[in-house]
């Protein structure tokens, strides 16, 4: 009889970018927006955060990151994300319903810095 196998210890860096999505889902909400999905994934890709306010609806790319040694949160996202992301958008407005209202891509940088409150900048029609 073989043991129990212990659960995989959880990736630090998704743990990392689950905390700040969560940090910025707060921040919407904080600011009068309504949720309406988070970590859609397609297998083109994931949208991290969609949130609604009035005739708007917001999809934001989060980065988080514990240092500015690969560069800035912001920088990741290449010409190439935001092309997917705008295709994974419409993909999701047809299959949501929510289609024809105004629309916006922000990108919000997430810095966790040890011993250090986590500092959100949202980058508001990014792109």
């Amino acid at each position: 009889m073989t043991p129990p196998r212990e659960p995989p210890a959880p990736n630090p860096r998704r743990v990392l970018g689950q905390r700040g999505e969560a940090l910025v889902a707060d921040w919407y909400e904080q600011a009068g927006y309504e949720i309406l999905d988070r970590n859609w994934r397609r297998r083109e890709g994931e949208l991290d955060l969609i949130v609604g306010r009035g005739r708007w609806v917001v999809f934001c790319e989060v980065k988080t990151r514990s240092s500015n040694r690969f560069g800035a949160p912001v920088e990741a996202i290449t010409r190439v994300k935001q092309q997917r992301i705008r295709a994974l958008a419409a993909r999701w407005l047809g299959e949501s319903g929510l289609g024809g209202r105004d629309l916006r891509f922000d990108v919000a940088s997430v810095m966790v810095e040890r011993g250090a409150a986590p500092v959100i900048d949202v980058l508001q029609g990014a792109f």
